[in-house]
């Protein structure tokens, strides 16, 4: 189909090129004559092109069709689905925690994953999908300044924590006498995270529904207040980060990842570039995304925080968005047997690859950062 629509869009536009190759007799005659080599020229094309058409009316009108076939298909996947809404976060992940699928080929943990240098050089597709998820743990345990010795016994708060993977992390790497807690807007999520906590014996992680922009938490409840990729969800930056900022003890560490859109103080956005962020927004239930240098700008305004570290994770996390969509091209059995999901899924594969060319262009990066909460 897609050399079929490809022939018919050369046919539309008047390019000499085709997905069949025309009989001799249907080759145009070039004229030399300096007036009228272009006239003649663009004559014998059009010419050839319509006796093509009329010898190969059945190849005319499958092309034709199959043209039209992708260019509807692009329209719609163009079209975003998934609008930010007051409810449409807790409900999106209710359905992903409910069909299972993201689960199977992301395992526990609903983040990106990790690849070194030399994982990278030898091909991405090498390298475990899920493992990649757990060696970011390791890494964003390394950037936060976690040490397992040092913080044995931390009070955690995990904002945003899916169904858990994470938070059971920390749970079993800080010890049992390590209290960590994930709060998220998904009902699902909690119910899959508590079931999976209880298969693995973990009695120091819970999991509660709760809005990150209001939490319950009394003030300094917190050793580490740990945020992977939920800012992106957020409809108040401002809240977000004041929020994990006032329940973090002082001393306390803070450590986040989360997407983020170029600061466009700097380089303006194009056309372009508004119209990819807002398919980004709408079509995954994101109110909008900010800079990393924003992010630091809200953060440093509490005046609660020592220095602010922050890293741009691209390189390491980008192959995750393929990645992630080979597991699924490998191994079907996670949607085939799930036809009612299938459009959610074609969407969902194009989503990931939009969002690799995003952060492959500079449009988006990967922010990290890393502070301590002072004590005075």
């Amino acid at each position: 189909l897609p050399s079929v629509a490809l022939g018919s869009l050369l046919l539309s536009t008047g390019v000499s090129a085709f997905t069949f190759q025309p009989r001799s007799n249907d080759l145009p005659t070039i004229v030399t004559s300096h007036r009228s080599t272009n006239t003649a020229l663009s004559m014998g094309l059009k010419s050839s092109l319509l006796r093509t058409a009329q010898s190969h009316p059945v190849a005319t009108a499958a092309a034709g069709t199959a043209l039209a076939t992708t260019a509807a298909v692009k329209f719609y996947l163009d079209r975003p689905s998934r609008t930010y809404s007051e409810t449409s976060v807790a409900r999106e992940y209710d359905e992903w925690t409910q069909d299972g699928i993201l689960e199977y080929y992301w395992g526990e943990h609903i983040h990106l994953g990790y690849y070194n240098e030399e994982e990278m050089k030898e091909g991405y597709k090498k390298k475990d999908f899920i493992q990649a998820k757990y060696d970011f743990i390791d890494e964003m345990m390394k950037f936060g300044g976690i040490d397992v010795t040092v913080d044995q016994g931390a009070k955690v708060l995990d904002v945003g924590c899916g169904f858990g993977g994470t938070s059971r992390y920390l749970a079993d790497k800080l010890g049992p006498n390590a209290d960590v807690t994930g709060i998220t807007l998904s009902p699902n999520q909690v119910k899959r995270g508590t079931e999976l906590a209880e298969e693995r014996g973990l009695s120091n992680v819970k999991f509660t529904v709760m809005n990150a922009l209001e939490m319950d938490f009394p003030d300094n409840s917190f050793d580490i207040v740990w945020a992977c990729e939920s800012g992106e969800h957020m409809p108040d930056k401002e809240a977000y980060i004041n929020e994990m900022m006032r329940v973090l003890k002082p001393g306390g560490k803070f450590i986040m990842a989360t997407w983020c859109q170029r600061d466009d103080r700097l380089v303006p956005f194009t056309k372009k570039d508004k119209r990819d962020l807002r398919f980004l927004y709408e079509e995954w239930t994101h109110p909008y995304f900010i800079s990393i240098e924003a992010y630091k700008e809200l953060i440093d305004a509490t005046k609660l925080m020592g220095p602010v570290k922050t890293a741009d994770w691209v390189t390491p996390t980008i192959a995750s968005w393929r990645h992630s969509i080979w597991v699924g091209v490998y191994d079907p059995r996670g949607w085939i047997f799930k036809p009612h999901r299938y459009v959610k899924c074609v969407r969902d594969a194009y989503c990931l690859e939009r969002m690799h060319r995003a952060f492959n262009r500079g449009l988006m990066q990967y922010g990290m950062f890393a502070a301590t909460k002072a004590t005075n």
